[in-house]
């Protein structure tokens, strides 16, 4: 009964620890599955970690970044300016610009084409769309709008735009505002001619400036006038405002001589003598100017008054027959009907004018008043020498041909 008793509790007890030994087995097998999923989950983080440093060795391409200035969206930007367009992080490939009035800016790009200039200033009061591809991006598009300018000039040119003139007509050009960069203007204006030759601008004050050649036009020349002067800068705040080229033609040549001390004019037609005219000029008084001078104004009949040149009253006739201005001061050659006939060829009379015998009413064409007027055009030279005065002020008219090619040179600023 004992050995059963203690058989029994030996089995128990061996139950018991059997048990116990299987509960620690089963704690122990937690555990090692634990540390195993702990050295497991251990590696795979340093394999993880792994491969992220090997993906941020390796960058993603950057995306190229362009740039338009002035930038997009700009409702006032300077006219003043260049355009530029930049790209970050690539090339530029193309770049276009173009105004609302159908004109582009051309450009150039750096060497490295990362930066891309326009190279003129655009347009003031011009709407631009800029269109720029960088390789390897999408299309950059952006607009802007150039603020107008403040104050404006322009330019009045003499003669008008496809007239016909005679060979010693100048590009004469009267600003409306005075200009301070002279240069700046000149190199906006261009005279060209065909056939080819040298043409050189000449500055008599800042309203004008006249173009010329170093002698008279040859017949059949045909003359151009661009003028660039939208955006220039005249004086401080104040820019040109037009851009256009105009056209003109010269006519054949004629050229008169007046002669006062024998009182005769000669008038050649391309060189050869067309018609002699006897003259009244200027009296000892109110001597008529010498030099060369250019017919600038034709008028059939026109009314003279001394009073406008500082005469008084001594004269005032209402219908002055087929006069031709030669000075802005009051110089003309002008019919006269008025005075005996005999005064024409052997007296100087007149007020500074240079007077042929006419008739009334300008309509008689049997006189050489009317004659003369008839051969003549703007543009005409008519040179007057031995009549008692200096020569005419070059700027007295359009009679720069009175300075020497050196002195004209001289007056350019450019």
């Amino acid at each position: 009964m004992g050995v059963s008793h203690i058989s029994n509790r030996s089995e128990k007890q061996s139950e018991r620890w059997s048990r116990r030994g299987v509960l620690t087995v089963l704690g122990v097998v937690p555990a090692a599955v634990l540390t195993g999923c702990s050295g497991s989950a251990g590696a795979a983080e340093s394999s993880s970690s792994g491969g992220s440093s090997a993906t941020a060795s390796v960058k993603a391409p950057k995306v190229p970044t362009v740039t338009v200035l002035p930038a997009d969206g700009t409702k006032k930007a300077a006219f003043t300016t260049p355009v530029t367009v930049t790209v970050a992080d690539g090339t530029l490939s193309t770049v276009k610009v173009t105004g609302n009035d159908g004109s582009t800016l051309a450009g150039t790009f750096n060497d490295a084409k990362t930066t891309w200039t326009s190279t003129k200033n655009p347009y003031s009061g011009t709407k631009y769309t800029v269109a720029a591809q960088a390789q390897g991006a999408a299309a950059k598009t952006a607009t802007f709008t150039t603020k107008a300018p403040g104050e404006t000039f322009v330019g009045y040119f003499t003669p008008e735009a496809n007239s016909t003139s005679g060979v010693g007509m100048p590009v004469s050009i009267n600003f409306t505002h005075a200009v301070k960069d002279r240069a700046a203007v000149q190199k906006a204006i261009t005279v060209t001619a065909e056939p080819a030759v040298e043409v050189v601008g000449h500055w008599f004050s800042d309203t004008r400036l006249d173009f010329r050649p170093e002698t008279y036009w040859a017949a059949g020349t045909k003359i151009t006038l661009s003028l660039r002067l939208k955006d220039i800068e005249g004086q401080d705040g104040i820019y040109g405002v037009q851009s256009k080229d105009v056209t003109f033609d010269i006519g054949r040549e004629q050229i008169s001589t007046v002669d006062l001390s024998s009182k005769e004019m000669v008038v050649k037609r391309d060189g050869k003598t067309l018609a002699t005219y006897p003259v009244s000029g200027g009296n000892a008084q109110h001597t008529t100017w010498a030099g060369i001078m250019v017919i600038s104004e034709r008028f059939k009949q026109t009314r003279m008054e001394s009073s406008t040149v500082g005469l008084g009253d001594e004269y005032d006739i209402s219908d002055v027959p087929h006069a031709q201005r030669l000075t802005t001061s009051g110089t003309f050659v002008h019919g006269n009907y008025w005075a005996s006939t005999s005064v024409f060829g052997s007296e100087n009379t007149s007020h500074g004018c240079v007077g042929l015998h006419d008739a009334k009413g300008a309509n008689d064409s049997s006189v050489a008043g009317y004659k003369f007027y008839d051969s003549s055009m703007l543009g005409d030279v008519v040179i007057v020498k031995n009549s008692g005065d200096k020569t005419v002020a070059a700027d007295n008219g359009l009679n720069g041909w009175n300075l020497s090619w050196a002195n004209w040179k001289a007056g350019s600023a450019v």
